[in-house]
């Protein structure tokens, strides 16, 4: 099994912000302000966070998940 990432570099998509961010490994985060523009980034459809939506590395779950050979959201 391959190590859990942790970091994800989380980029708003209205303003460009971008932040390097530690994802929490038990949950999804739903919502996110941004600190700049302070859009509250909800996840796209289908996705189950705002770190698989706007993250550069999708959350922990997922990961765990793929690596199993699992899809679909986590939760």
């Amino acid at each position: 099994m391959t190590e859990t990432i942790l970091e994800s570099l989380l980029t708003c998509p209205v303003c460009g912000h971008a932040e390097m961010l530690t994802m929490p490994t038990d949950a999804c985060q739903w919502f996110y302000e941004c600190p700049k523009c302070r859009t509250l980034l909800k996840p796209k459809p289908g996705d189950c966070c705002v770190f698989c939506s706007y993250g550069s590395v999708p959350c922990p779950p997922i990961q765990q998940a793929k690596a199993i050979g699992k899809t679909g959201c986590c939760g």
